[in-house]
């Protein structure tokens, strides 16, 4: 078991090769690359916590934190370099670049630092710092600039508000309907990313965006059925 362990370790840590590779691909200018590689690397972070709860990940490794491991890999992956892709493909207007993704970047930061992140119910407490969806929709539907920096202040400042974020793998609340809709989802997002929204058709569009509503209503739904506490 303790070598099923040290394994688990080893594929947190692989989540590291997909974003090196995201990296290569913002240097030479192909977001959509840079985006997919990313999505592998969050499709890696996706299966490490389940496994690492299957084989009790903490109880046969104790000496190595792989919280802290997983927060590494995380904030690279969702914050810096959805933050660098920001900069260099300058989706904010001149000269708020680094402004808007040191705020970005320091507004994560609590997010991962915050002991309470996540409810009872799996639910997280603000925006849980995804900047690479947020980053994935500015680039495919090509928002401009003033939206996309809006768009920056208004997750950062969500990051500190009391509303709740589902969590779409482990929330309990209509889970089976959400774990769907999330791989269809999934799935349409390599689609845009791997053939271009260009060559979808318009349709398409309608029921991502429906689809995304949905995520967003959930969690709007929770933040109102549960104010004032966690489910019993």
């Amino acid at each position: 078991m303790k070598q099923r362990a040290y394994l688990v370790h080893l594929l947190t840590a692989s989540g590291l090769i997909p974003m090196m590779l995201s990296v290569d691909a913002i240097w030479r200018g192909d977001a959509r690359l840079g985006l997919i590689w990313l999505g592998v690397a969050m499709i890696i972070d996706g299966l490490d916590g389940p496994l690492a709860r299957r084989f009790e990940v903490a109880k046969h490794t104790p000496h190595i934190d792989g919280a802290i491991l997983d927060h590494v890999i995380d904030f690279t992956g969702y914050c810096f370099l959805p933050a660098l892709m920001i900069y260099h493909f300058e989706l904010v207007p001149a000269g708020f670049a680094i402004i808007a993704t040191s705020f970005l970047l320091m507004t994560s930061l609590y997010t991962f630092a915050n002991r309470d992140a996540k409810t009872k119910e799996n639910d997280f407490r603000g925006f849980p710092a995804l900047w690479n969806i947020v980053v994935f929709y500015m680039i495919v539907f090509e928002s401009g600039q003033g939206l996309n920096l809006a768009a920056i202040a208004f997750f950062g400042a969500m990051t500190f508000a009391p509303t709740r974020f589902i969590h779409p793998v482990r929330v309990v609340a209509l889970r089976r309907l959400t774990i769907v809709l999330l791989a269809v989802w999934t799935f349409m997002v390599f689609a845009y990313l791997g053939l271009g929204r260009a060559a979808l058709p318009p349709l398409m569009d309608w029921v991502f965006m429906a689809l995304s509503v949905y995520f967003l209503a959930l969690s709007g739904w929770r933040s109102w059925a549960l104010r004032g506490g966690d489910e019993k």
